[in-house]
């Protein structure tokens, strides 16, 4: 008898695609139940046959059929067989193609009616609309839709989809993402209406620290097409052309970062309804040229898109006066809030939104306030909303053009009573899958967890930002210190990839790799910028490499390898050639006479360094010696590009990097490793890097630790770790000898450390590990990801699920994977769970008068290895497996 079918069919990282324009996607499942391994599998879509393939892979396995045509579904099903026999028939699938051709586009791009762009922050956003009778019956209709700045789309009065702040945030100069809606249900055979309503968005709006405007163009602009099949089977085409009329709406100003003004008394209800009279609007400018010509540029985004994910109800509302409420959600987001009845026709309320409560009660915004690099000049925090009411029955006030990072609103202006019931957060983020979870014995522990997880979902708004609020950016350096523990939490392959495109998009001529990407100013704009020689700095560009690496260990997706490897490559070029070409001058003074290590010795150009180290004001200065943070870099990523490069098989390329990353290892050595297993500088964060990136001799690594340990004790028990290595500080301590060190720094709850921040409430993670300053003032963003790194020791370390360091082609994407629980820390029991591409990884343990019961979920087609104290190691197959064993009294074991 067949045994079960292959479930969760997947096409690149989604379920069903809708509008891709990918033309041989890659098509992933689930293996049945129990199973051990595939050994054959047999792909139907459509027309196509694979027939029994002999193959273990169940992921990313490439469509080999004819290729599509626009605008095509494709119905696709899969069987296989494995150790229990042959499966039935999974359930049928699809995807759907978009427009595949520069040809299939018959739209023009149309500007709405604007004889002067308002300043940045004041521009309103445009209501832009079609009337047309399709005189036919309606068997399919497809939308296909971008814009240059956010856009909403409307058909028959009603609003299409769930997407939010589309087209999404891309390199817009090389990349525009087009989405596609099913507009079958909402069109009539009779008179019709398109709408849009275009804000600036990403594309002209404010962006970033220093908040500047107009990065990709100063006018905003829509591309809409829509295809409609009949029964008779004829096809109408219709899209933006002179033909559409344009108007100012309700929305008077929408900026991302300033807030949204609307006067809602200027809403027409029925504005996108064919019935509207819309004689009156101005005819909208069909334009072209420039951007407008590249349609090449279109491309459709393999992430999941940007929604209202959850609705939170407030904890609590306070009135400190007449008219001014503050309102509590009890959790830090990113989002907006949607406030029912703003009051009586004339009413104008201001919403103001912030972090943290000053001493009086009430919001205050200071801690996120960025400022001018030329002239030091604070700068408005922004964030603030206002809407003046209508006075309708049932009138809300929600702001779908703007998004903001907090957890306390101040409404000004309402007449009262204000309650928990008249507002709603309404959080904001890419609908990434949740497939990590953690819980222990200690609640303060999981509330931890908890805070890490919720300064990711406020950080992964369509791309990886550093703070939801001052800045908005998406900073390489945040994402390459976090994405191994957001990769546990929750599915970002896709998102990532996104990503990755954008970087490769933005990344210099000369292979250096801007601070954050997508970055609305060109390469010539950005170097001629006052923070222009910020850029390549070590740690950040590193994103370049260890980014796609760390993608390849937890999904195996080995074509994201093959697609980065250009942008890799470049980056690794661009710091040898730094450290091959240039010297520190204070090198060169004290050794004119170079040596022959300082080729491979990166210490010129500006660094972050490791940032943000308690106690040590931020440093700035592009003429410090940062060598010890860079060269350790260049070792990393040339020994990972070298990895790689044997991954795809170029033999010349693997023993070029390698010979780079032994040539700087060395240099690393010679300059500040010393015989004492100290380092130059001697402190926790070179220590923890040079032991985490292998750059300390085998026979010198004990020395290591142990200074690393005592670096510790002198610190009162603390962490002295920044921005680059506090994430790397516990796995380190643990992998060397002193797991129950590594259990007191995650338990210390006095300043600096991460129980500190949540025993005083914090929500989300702090960029600043007091959050505030000498006077007691807010300090900083209150939702910075980084630090919150650490609950990657609370998967990998406490519950014990982890990769392979350096997975093979057969091991990657937890094909392969450990289970090694180390208990420490009083903590009585603890769980992980991981959903992975195969299935559901498990780990659970307990203590039980003095001994550790154990129980393994391991997901078919998998295997795991697992590393119990006191045992010898056991491989497990898929299935539930428990177990029992001893734990040794000091607890610092190393299975």
């Amino acid at each position: 008898m067949p045994s079960a079918r292959p479930t969760r069919l997947r096409v690149e990282h989604l379920d069903r695609p809708l509008g891709t324009d990918v033309r041989a996607p890659r098509l992933s499942w689930r293996l049945p139940g129990g199973a051990t391994r595939q050994l054959a599998h047999r792909i139907e879509a459509d027309t196509w046959d694979s027939g029994r393939r002999s193959s273990s892979a169940n992921t990313f396995v490439r469509y080999e059929g004819p290729a599509p045509a626009s605008s095509t579904r494709i119905h696709w099903r899969v069987k296989v067989w494995t150790d229990l026999g042959e499966s039935d028939w999974s359930e049928p699938s699809w995807w759907e193609t978009g427009l595949l051709h520069r040809s299939d586009w018959q739209a023009r791009w149309i500007e709405p009616a604007e004889t002067a762009p308002a300043a940045p922050g004041h521009r309103p956003a445009h209501l832009l609309r079609h009337a047309f009778t399709l005189g036919r019956p309606v068997s399919r209709a497809r939308l296909y839709i971008t814009a240059h700045g956010l856009y909403e789309v409307f058909c028959n009065g009603e609003r299409v989809g769930d997407l939010e702040l589309t087209p999404g945030f891309t390199a817009y100069r090389s990349r525009l993402q087009t989405q596609t809606y099913d507009l079958t249900g909402l069109l009539t055979a009779r008179d019709n209406a398109l709408g849009a309503v275009l804000s600036d968005g990403w594309f002209r709006g404010r962006h970033g620290f220093v908040r500047e405007a107009d990065g990709f163009g100063t006018r905003t602009a829509l591309l809409a097409q829509l295809s409609v099949d009949h029964p008779d089977g004829t096809t109408t085409v219709l899209g933006t052309g002179p033909d559409w009329r344009s108007s100012p709406g309700a929305i008077t100003a929408a900026d991302l970062m300033d807030g949204q003004r609307s006067d809602l008394r200027l809403h027409e209800e029925r504005w996108s309804a064919p019935s509207f009279d819309d004689r009156r609007w101005d005819r909208a400018r069909a334009v072209d040229g420039g951007l407008y010509d590249d349609f090449a540029r279109l491309t459709t985004t393999p992430a999941p898109p940007v929604r209202r994910v959850q609705e939170l109800r407030p904890t609590a509302v306070t009135r400190l006066a007449p008219g001014r409420h503050v309102v509590d959600l009890g959790q830090n987001i990113n989002g907006w809030i949607r406030l029912a009845d703003p009051g009586p026709a004339g009413t104008e309320l201001t919403l103001v939104h912030g972090e943290v409560l000053d001493a009086r009660g009430d919001v205050t915004t200071d801690n996120i306030r960025a400022f001018d690099w030329a002239t030091h000049r604070p700068l408005p925090a922004g964030q603030v909303d206002t809407v003046v009411s209508a006075g309708r029955p049932g009138e809300t006030f929600e702001p779908r053009h703007t998004t903001h990072g907090f957890r306390y609103v101040r409404v000004e202006g309402h007449p009262g009573p204000l309650t928990p019931d008249d507002v709603t957060g309404v959080v904001v983020h890419t609908d990434l899958p949740r497939t990590g979870w953690f819980s222990s014995s200690d609640p303060r522990v999981d509330r931890l967890h908890e805070a890490a997880v919720w300064s990711l979902r406020g950080n992964v708004c369509d791309v990886p930002t550093d703070c939801p609020q001052r800045e908005r950016a998406a900073w390489t350096g945040d994402w390459q210190v976090f994405v191994p523990t957001a990769a546990f939490l929750f599915d970002v392959a896709g998102f990532t990839a996104k990503w990755l495109r954008d970087l490769a998009a933005d990344q210099w001529a000369d292979g250096t790799v801007p601070n954050f990407v997508p970055d609305p100013a060109d390469e010539d704009t950005r170097r001629r910028s006052a923070e222009g020689g910020m850029n390549g700095s070590a740690g950040w560009g590193d994103a370049a490499v260890i980014v796609p690496w760390e993608i390849w260990r937890a999904y195996g997706d080995l074509d994201l390898l093959r697609a980065q490897y250009p942008s890799m490559r470049a980056w690794v070029e661009y710091a040898a050639r730094c450290a091959r070409t240039r010297r520190h001058p204070d090198r060169a003074a004290a050794r004119p006479q170079p040596a022959p290590h300082e080729r491979y010795l990166w210490d010129t150009g500006f660094h972050f360094g490791e940032w943000l180290e308690p106690g040590v004001t931020p440093d700035l200065d592009p003429t410090r010696d940062r060598g010890e943070v860079a060269t350790a870099y260049l070792h990393r990523s040339a020994d990972l590009l070298a990895r790689t490069a044997a991954l795809l098989g170029r033999p010349d390329d693997e023993a070029r990097y390698r010979a780079l990353a032994d040539g700087a290892r060395s240099a690393w050595r010679a300059e500040y490793l010393t015989n004492r297993g100290t380092t130059v500088p001697d402190t926790q964060a070179t220590l923890v890097r040079a032991l985490a990136f292998g750059l300390v001799p085998e026979e010198s690594r004990p020395l290591a630790a142990e200074r690393l340990a005592q670096l510790v004790r002198l610190a009162g028990t603390h962490l002295t770790t920044g921005f680059l290595s506090t994430g790397l500080l516990l796995p380190v301590l643990a992998d060397h000898g002193h797991l129950g060190l590594a259990y007191e720094l995650l338990l210390r709850d006095s300043s600096p450390s991460w129980l500190s921040m949540i025993d005083r409430g914090a929500t989300t993670i702090w960029e600043d590990w007091d959050g505030v300053d000498a006077q007691g003032l807010p300090k900083m963003s209150y939702n910075h990801y980084s630090k919150g790194a650490v609950v990657s020791f609370l998967h990998q370390y406490t519950a014990g699920i982890r990769l392979p360091r350096t997975p093979g082609a057969g091991a990657a994407g937890y094909r392969r994977f450990v289970i090694a629980p180390r208990p420490g820390g009083g903590l009585t029991s603890a769980a992980a769970r991981h959903d992975c591409l195969h299935g559901t990884i498990r780990s659970e343990w307990e203590l039980r008068g003095g001994r550790l019961a154990v129980t393994v979920e391991v997901p078919p087609g998998t295997e795991a290895e697992v590393r119990l104290p006191g045992r010898a190691p056991v491989a497990a197959g898929p299935g539930v497996h428990t177990y029992d064993t001893s734990l040794p009294a000091d607890g610092d074991d190393r299975p």
